[in-house]
């Protein structure tokens, strides 16, 4: 007979992914019950920024899941679409100006998870 016994095992309650408890995770490697959970793309946020730019804003466009040369087809189109300039930076593009609700109802033909984020 041994005398060590089992008090607490973490091994099977957190997710190998995001190191999460099983119930909180939101991961695509866990599954429930066998059966896969449901992939959720990440959400596209659209927010407007004016910090260290001189008091000028710009709408940013992130949370694109795409390669360089897309997102500069993506970031050129939206532009012609506001009328106005535009960079992509560290994949996360850049219009000129406050186009949120112009950029938002172009993006929501394109994709399914846009939101606009910030006040």
């Amino acid at each position: 007979m041994s005398n060590s016994r089992l008090v607490y095992s973490s091994e099977s309650s957190i997710c190998p992914g995001c190191h999460k408890p099983l119930r909180k995770c939101k991961c695509r490697l866990v599954q429930d019950n066998g059966n896969p959970r449901q992939v959720v793309d990440p959400p596209i946020r659209i927010s407007r920024e004016s910090k260290g730019r001189k008091g000028k804003g710009v709408t940013l466009i992130s949370g694109l899941e795409m390669n360089d040369a897309d997102l500069k087809s993506l970031a050129k189109k939206l532009k012609a679409l506001c009328g106005s300039g535009g960079t992509v930076k560290n994949a996360t593009i850049e219009v000129q100006g406050d186009h949120r609700d112009q950029i938002k109802l172009e993006l929501d033909k394109h994709f399914k998870n846009v939101k606009l984020s910030g006040g």
